[in-house]
């Protein structure tokens, strides 16, 4: 049995207690469905309570990306397909370069759909699976487990500490082997999960809640939002299209055909932002 997974048996773990609520199958539709929106009330206060610790971490994170670093999520199961979900969202809301977050999950691109046995219990896969992308000491890794315990992620996180890059975890238990693993450990108290050792349920939430905080901010510090608007996001659809046009009817106070028309010349919110206020004088009228 795995070392950490032995540990795991030999301690209190919150992810494995009994859930507050019995005879699960014994309760009307009604009475599951409202069971588990009280134990979901609990994920945004534990998030909160966790700020102080994910502070430290974005702030870091803030700094190493403006000189050249990237944002890894590494994974596996549940925990894997949020980073990947977190990292694939960034290029079309905040029009960064894919390799800029990148998520990484045990088992590799097939296991995002279909659960690859075993694959979270190597002890060297995550390693080198950051390998890859050249990862180096401009970096940041951030290893995702409910448990804490996930063999690829805490092995993953411990090479990348020996290799001097920077290292946080999102776990929901205290003391886990994950968080010695990270610089900047993320714990969330949770409580039990509805049903005993889900964690894609409470966990599962708060940990896109965390990955929302750090993506989130780490794009508004790079520059990619101006006041609370996407500016660089890619515009690949109507709808993307529609809210540009009415960023700039805003901002630049024109009609909406003037917005089309800017947005068409320059491609981009960013680019016609700049372009108006610069008073281009080939911009659209």
């Amino acid at each position: 049995m795995d070392h950490f997974k032995t540990i795991a048996m030999n301690q209190r773990i919150w992810t494995e207690a009994n859930s507050n609520v019995q005879d699960l199958q014994q309760l009307s539709t009604e009475q599951l469905l409202y069971a588990m929106n009280d134990e979901d009330q609990k994920v945004a206060g534990a998030v909160r309570l966790a700020i102080p610790q994910i502070l430290p971490f974005v702030e870091t994170l803030i700094a190493k990306v403006k000189q050249g670093g990237r944002l890894f999520y590494i994974g596996a199961g549940t925990s894997g397909r949020l980073g990947i979900l977190d990292a694939s969202e960034c290029p079309p809301t905040f029009g960064v370069p894919d390799n800029v977050v990148i998520g990484l999950i045990a088992g590799g691109d097939g296991a995002i759909r279909k659960a690859i046995e075993f694959a979270e219990d190597s002890t060297t896969a995550a390693w080198q699976d950051l390998q890859q992308f050249g990862i180096h000491a401009l970096d940041a890794v951030v290893g995702i487990a409910a448990s804490g315990t996930t063999t690829y992620t805490v092995y993953g996180l411990k090479a990348c500490q020996q290799a001097g890059i920077t290292t946080a975890c999102i776990c929901s238990n205290p003391n886990s082997p994950l968080s010695e693993a990270a610089d900047f450990p993320i714990e969330l108290n949770l409580g039990p999960e509805l049903i005993s050792g889900s964690t894609r349920l409470k966990s599962g939430t708060a940990q896109k809640l965390v990955l929302n905080m750090i993506s989130n901010s780490l794009m508004i510090g790079l520059g990619h939002v101006m006041g609370n608007k996407m500016v660089d996001m890619q515009l690949k659809n109507q709808k993307l299209m529609e809210r540009g046009i009415s960023i700039l009817q805003e901002q630049c106070k024109v009609d909406v055909h003037v917005a089309t028309n800017l947005l068409k010349k320059y491609g981009s919110v960013r680019h016609a932002l700049d372009a108006f206020q610069k008073n281009d004088p080939d911009q659209p009228r």
